[in-house]
């Protein structure tokens, strides 16, 4: 492999993969919930972020509701 290369005629061009890559945010989650996700991270071999994305998908693409009671 050459020890410098000229990139200088070469032309750019848009990644193919932005449209699917992950968007950041910021999202307030309970210590507990974070706990749990990461218990079960090191059981998976999965980061928990990615094991939180995956759980999120699966509730979005099942059209899962949430049951919610208030007491009064």
């Amino acid at each position: 492999m050459k020890k410098e290369y000229d990139l200088s005629n070469m032309k750019s061009r848009a990644n193919p993969y932005a449209k699917k890559l992950k968007k950041q945010i910021t999202l307030r989650l309970d210590p507990d919930i974070i706990e749990y996700f990461k218990a079960m991270s090191s059981e998976k071999g999965i980061p928990y972020q990615s094991l939180i994305n995956l759980y999120l998908r699966d509730c979005a693409m099942s059209r899962r509701q949430l049951r919610t009671t208030w007491s009064a």
